[in-house]
Formats: structure tokens, sequence, C-alpha cells
């Protein structure tokens, strides 16, 4: 009797009501751009702009800032490359934003898989970079936030735009040795 007893709690199976996941608010956008055998791409979250005040408003200005919705950006680069004429090792890398109505400081840190900005720690930032912002010409709005790569065979700019706001960002692809 106690063998089966013993088989019966082995071998049931207990139902449990499935956890309900929240759906994703802010779609998932990705974006790349090859040079030879170097390949960059940018994994973001994309929130809308639906009427909503957006920088000095929902995203303050002079805060640190994920660069998106949801988890921080994350960008991979296969082969080093210089952004802004900083040379960036091959990896993957958080991207914040400080921004400023005149400027942004455009953060490339070390620590990946990051909910938002919450946990963000400046002391594994690897570079920090101020860019000017541009507003968006004859009183276009970008509705969805968006990052996009303009690529001319080495070089590049990454182009961030979100309500009147761009920041560019150049990247130059380093030949990888062969």
């Amino acid at each position: 009797m106690k063998f089966f007893v013993i088989s019966l709690a082995l071998f049931s199976t207990v139902s449990l009501p499935a956890q309900k996941l929240s759906p994703r608010l802010s779609p998932l956008a990705v974006v790349s751009a090859r040079y030879k055998n170097a390949y960059l791409k940018i994994v973001y979250s994309q929130p809308q702009k639906n009427g909503r005040e957006i920088f000095g408003k929902l995203v303050p200005y002079g805060q640190v800032w994920r660069l998106g919705a949801n988890e921080a950006t994350e960008m991979t680069c296969t082969h080093d490359i210089s952004v802004s004429g900083n040379t960036l090792k091959a990896g993957t890398y958080s991207l914040f934003a400080i921004p400023e109505k005149e400027k942004w400081t455009l953060i490339i840190n070390g620590d990946q898989g990051l909910w938002g900005s919450y946990n963000y720690n400046p002391k594994t930032d690897v570079v920090r970079i101020d860019l000017p912002v541009s507003t968006l010409p004859n009183g276009t709005v970008c509705e969805p936030f968006t990052i996009k790569i303009n690529q001319k065979t080495d070089t590049a700019e990454i182009v961030i735009m979100w309500d009147q706001t761009q920041v560019n960002l150049p990247v130059h692809f380093i030949d990888p040795k062969p």
C-alpha cells in the first residue's frame, strides 16, 4: 500500500492556473546595419506620443532616460566601431540619454538586461557623448519613438526621433583585421 501511495504522488500532476502576462504596451523594434562582416543592431521599445508633451514633461530634462520604453535600449556591435570619435569595443551595451533643450548626453553603458533606467549605474558607463538637438523640419511630428540607422558604406548615423526632436550620433565601422 505504501508503494502505491508514493507512486501515485510521484506520477500525479498538479494543475495551476496560467500566469497572466501583462501585454507589452510599447512594441519592440529592431534596427541594424552591416559593413563587410561588422554588424550593428539596436533593440528598443517604441512608445507613442499620443498627444502628450514629451520632452521636459513625460521625459524630464536633466534625468537619465532609458531611450524608449520598457527594457533599456540595447546596442550590439560584432566588431569595434567608433561613435562620435570614441572607440567602442565589440559587445552589447545599454543606451541611455539625459535630454536637455539644447543638447542630449547619450550614455553607452556596460550593463545589460535592465528594466528602464531604475538600476542604471553610472560606474559602468563606457562613454558619454554630448549631441546637439535639432527640430524636425516643417513642424513634422514623429508619433512613435524611432531609432533608425542611415548608413553610407563604412559610416552611418544613428538617428533618434520623437515628437519634434531629433538627435544624430555619427558611427564609423572600424575595418576588422583579416
